[in-house]
């Protein structure tokens, strides 16, 4: 689809019943820079429902966690990029994720998409199967859009 479509639909896609671990998002400031570059940043509420063995490991029973979002929209360039990284259980693990929507070079009818993650669990013996996890979930949820 073109970058428009794309950014339009990105900016909007929760809540979202493809991916129901998102059920709330808080825009905490929006503003237009003097580049007419739009900044948001959002505060999502999610629920990503770990496996019961990962949940007695770490010592929780809910798993309702925080991220913060940012985003900058330049019209002008046709880009469009999206870091968030989470503010919740950061004693035990970090996601930083950044998105970056560009139009194809070649055809104007297509986006591409440049997804990038840094999993950290921290402390855990299992860590590699629960950052593995959490990068298997990224992947499935990146082929959702």
């Amino acid at each position: 689809h073109p970058w428009e479509t794309v950014t339009k639909a990105a900016m909007q896609k929760y809540p979202n019943p493809m991916n129901p671990s998102v059920f709330g998002v808080d825009v905490l400031d929006r503003s237009v820079d003097t580049k007419g570059r739009l900044h948001s940043t959002r505060l999502l509420s999610t629920e990503w429902g770990l496996p019961a063995m990962a949940k007695s490991i770490i010592g929780v029973t809910r798993t309702c966690t925080y991220v913060q979002e940012h985003s900058v929209v330049d019209p002008k360039e046709k880009t469009f990029e999206l870091k968030s990284t989470n503010i919740s259980f950061t004693n035990l693990v970090s996601v930083d994720e950044k998105l970056t929507y560009k139009p194809h070079p070649q055809d104007p009818e297509k986006t591409v998409l440049t997804q990038e993650a840094l999993i950290s669990v921290k402390g855990i013996s299992l860590s590699s199967y629960l950052e593995g996890l959490m990068a298997k979930t990224i992947s499935i949820n990146a082929g959702k859009v």
